[in-house]
């Protein structure tokens, strides 16, 4: 089994740079709308610590868990919003505290857990500790790119994306799944540029269909926080092209993503872009 402390030390990095661009900014900047409709920055760092605050309890108790799950999934259009919520009326300063708290604790935790090897519930299949953090990274890069949007911030890339890839690329078939469409059989061959320059691949090396372009890129798409057309990702094959148009590595309904950055046509149905 591959040590999983990678994974954890890049979310608390990535936790710590996300804190650091919200740290300092004032009462108004919190309120700051999103890309997200009616989230503002204080709602997406709301979101992250209600998030974080249920992995603590599906890997404290997880009785508790599966009540808590079951009670949020008979509102499912609405209790990720009643979360957030309930962060934003803590108001700033005492929500970034507990969201600080919140990640230390978790952090503990992920690192015992992976000790013992043990498994919790989530919303979908059971979760081991290093799926457990590497989900929570691809949630604090995607709420982040929001924030960092919100205030008109160029994020530099990091090579902690590639836990973000790989949720991307193991998710394709669930992508299908979810819209009620049958996956390709098929494997897909996926070359990502890192930001370091490193070539991640995933696939067989002589698959037909496959997906080529920068990393960061790769991974706006499956977050859906940037549409295809404004991405230099390119794909090799009918179903390779599919995929992108409706890929996602988060779970839960389908998402709708982002408008493209240009015009769309005034006769085009206006989409909600994915929280």
């Amino acid at each position: 089994m591959s040590d999983p402390t990678p994974v954890f030390d890049d979310l608390r990095e990535e936790s710590r740079e996300l804190d650091l661009r919200v740290a300092e900014l004032t009462e108004s900047e919190w309120a700051r709308a999103t890309p997200a409709p009616r989230w503002s920055i204080a709602h997406q760092i709301a979101h992250l610590h209600w998030t974080d605050q249920a992995a603590l309890l599906a890997m404290s108790d997880q009785a508790a868990f599966q009540k808590f799950a079951e009670q949020a999934l008979t509102a499912p259009d609405s209790f990720v919003d009643d979360g957030a919520e309930d962060g934003v009326r803590l108001g700033p300063a005492e929500l970034l505290a507990r969201w600080r708290e919140g990640r230390q604790e978790l952090d503990r935790a992920l690192r015992e857990a992976a000790v013992r090897h043990t498994r919790f519930p989530w919303f979908g299949p059971p979760m081991s500790a290093a799926a457990m953090a590497t989900g929570r990274l691809m949630e604090t890069w995607a709420h982040g790119q929001d924030v960092a949007d919100a205030l008109g911030v160029v994020r530099a890339p990091t090579d902690r994306l590639r836990h973000v890839v790989r949720i991307g690329v193991r998710a394709r078939n669930f992508a299908y799944a979810v819209r009620g469409l049958p996956a390709p059989e098929d494997e897909f061959r996926v070359e990502v540029q890192a930001p370091s320059g490193e070539l991640w691949t995933y696939g067989p090396e002589d698959a037909a269909q496959r997906v080529t372009g920068p990393a960061v890129d790769f991974c706006l798409l499956v977050t859906q926080r940037a549409h295809r057309a404004d991405l230099a990702l390119t794909a090799v094959g009918p179903d390779a092209d599919r995929w992108l148009d409706i890929a996602q590595a988060f779970a839960g309904p389908p998402g709708t993503g982002r408008d493209p950055k240009e015009a769309a046509p005034q006769n085009a149905a206006p989409q909600e872009p994915a929280r």
